[in-house]
């Protein structure tokens, strides 16, 4: 059975984990969709990624450029600006922060049941 995400934590997490991939490596929206994939969000789908990704490159976190391609349609390439990398640097520390407390709740050990 496919692993599921909780829909609105990956929605507000989402744009974080595009910007720390595209800061590893420039990469086209499928391709994206393929690296989150691999990285077991196996349920994010294109129709999730897309939005996102021109949702970034609106606020100005990302930029785009056309590329050729030899097996169809030109590809449509993201990586980030500067004020991208600052909302990865401020994002990831929020999340350390965040991902910190919630660990600290969640492994506090629980009375026995009654």
């Amino acid at each position: 059975m496919t692993p599921t995400h909780d829909s609105q934590l990956l929605k507000g997490v989402l744009p974080l984990l595009l910007l720390h991939l595209l800061a590893e490596q420039e990469s086209y929206g499928y391709q994206v969709v393929q690296r989150l994939q691999a990285a077991g969000l196996t349920d994010v789908l294109e129709g999730t990624v897309y939005p996102a990704l021109a949702r970034l490159e609106r606020e100005g976190r990302v930029a785009s450029r056309l590329v050729a391609s030899s097996s169809g349609p030109a590809r449509k390439y993201y990586r980030p600006t500067p004020a991208g990398f600052e909302a990865l640097a401020a994002g990831t520390e929020n999340w350390s922060r965040h991902t910190a407390i919630v660990n600290a709740v969640l492994t506090r050990p629980l009375p026995a049941p009654r």
